[in-house]
């Protein structure tokens, strides 16, 4: 029974290691707007480059009407639902809800399938916790502004994924 109790610590071992060697792998820096307000880089693929606002206060990502358009436009958007939603001033406003088909946070972090409600007009976009919640646990550090990621589902957009494994057949 030793032995057997010998052979499989160090097994044990090693699995608990490889859950916890994904985790806070993926560092994002922020800019500071405002001395409280913090922005990533990002990618909304169909849409390019934008500009995300760290926001742990909203619920769900946000779109605005205009990248929604560009979004329909190539066919990379799907209506989901309609969303009751409050906002900051404490109002409370319908919008719609649509999924995505990729996000990045940063250059590294790239998750597929994202949900983002449409709020009008011409609004910033915003990373809100349905997207960080995903790629929890993460740390959110003012000293350096950096946001640590730990789980992406890629670090390359999903065509670049697609060409570079046809590359390799």
């Amino acid at each position: 029974m030793r032995r057997f109790i010998r052979l499989l610590t160090p097994l044990l071992a090693g699995l608990c290691t490889a859950a916890l060697a994904g985790e806070f792998n993926t560092p994002i820096d922020m800019r500071v707007k405002g001395g409280t307000t913090y922005y990533v880089p990002g990618q909304i693929a169909g849409a390019g480059a934008v500009e995300l606002m760290v926001d742990t206060g909203s619920g769900y990502m946000t779109i605005n009407e205009d990248i929604l358009e560009t979004l329909r436009a190539g066919g990379q958007v799907r209506f989901l639902r309609t969303l009751r939603g409050r906002l900051a001033n404490g109002n409370e406003l319908n919008v719609p809800v649509y999924l995505l088909e990729s996000v990045s946070i940063g250059d590294a972090c790239w998750l597929h399938d994202v949900e983002a409600a449409v709020f009008p007009g011409n609004t910033r976009p915003i990373l809100g916790l349905n997207v960080l919640q995903r790629a929890a646990p993460f740390i959110f550090s003012f000293e350096p502004p950096r946001l640590v990621l730990s789980h992406c589902d890629g670090a390359t957009p999903p065509q670049a994924a697609e060409v570079a494994a046809l590359q390799t057949d």
